[in-house]
């Protein structure tokens, strides 16, 4: 079996920035072992599958070790493939998932992606969470899956050194660490999941579903954009929509091929 596969950078104005993901198209379903095999084998945050479905189409997500419910820049790179391989005479597409159907749309050179708002609620802070990322935070907040720490200076975001043993300890699935932005964004964010195989993602959609409706209320702004400041690096454009949130970037191509099996 011959299957195509695309790799990606997502929420990157330049190649070898942003979020690299890999996106294969498919007939139909592969075993759930297979899929997962593939994405260890790609070694990237990501891997996403999708599988036409009348008008629409079914995404699934998995990162090296295991299947996530939602991803935003494998979510964006779907899309790009979308358009530029298989449709492009589309201005827009559905994704059905694991967190609902999720709609991306072109504006321009940006892909702009309808996702839920998932606001954080303000929490003690964690002693273990204090010492894995090993500086104290202003204040945490956090949802079902993810802690959310709030630094004071966006260059304390940037030096952070966490101990990924000790996160992957913790009771939730990720860390987002989070300063006021600088050179012209809102905010500054990186995100670390060793629980789900992932040391640091580059620039995680996903958590501007937190990021979003968070710098919002901070700010009394519901147009924002944000700067992930991993190595790589990308920026995330974001408005905030009441229960939903739009997250917008661009994508550039960086590999075709074709996956034997």
């Amino acid at each position: 079996m011959q299957i195509p596969i695309y790799q990606v950078d997502a929420f990157a104005d330049r190649l070898f920035t942003g979020n690299p993901a890999a996106v294969c198209p498919l007939a139909a379903w592969l075993p759930d072992a297979v899929m997962q095999a593939i994405a260890a084998e790609n070694n990237l945050s990501e891997t996403a599958f999708f599988v036409a479905e009348g008008a629409h189409f079914c995404l699934r997500w998995f990162t090296p070790a295991v299947e996530v419910p939602l991803c935003g820049h494998a979510t964006l790179a779907s899309a790009y493939v979308v358009f530029a391989h298989i449709d492009p005479a589309r201005t827009s597409v559905r994704f059905e998932t694991a967190s609902g159907m999720l709609a991306v749309r072109r504006d321009g050179d940006l892909l702009v992606m309808d996702f839920p708002a998932m606001p954080p609620v303000a929490c003690a802070t964690p002693t273990a969470l204090a010492e894995a990322l090993g500086a104290l935070p202003q204040r945490v907040s956090q949802t079902a899956g993810q802690y959310l720490a709030h630094f004071a200076m966006a260059e304390r975001v940037r030096s952070l050194t966490p101990d990924m043993a000790a996160l992957a300890r913790l009771d939730r699935d990720g860390v987002i660490v989070t300063a006021p932005g600088m050179d012209g964004a809102d905010f500054v964010s990186r995100y670390f999941a060793p629980k789900k195989g992932i040391a640091e993602d580059p620039v995680t959609g996903a958590a501007h579903c937190v990021l979003a409706p968070y710098w919002a209320k901070e700010l009394g702004k519901t147009m924002l954009v944000g700067r992930q400041v991993s190595a790589r690096g990308g920026t995330v454009r974001c408005r905030l929509l009441g229960e939903r949130v739009e997250l917008a970037g661009r994508a550039v191509p960086y590999m075709i091929g074709t996956i034997d099996i």
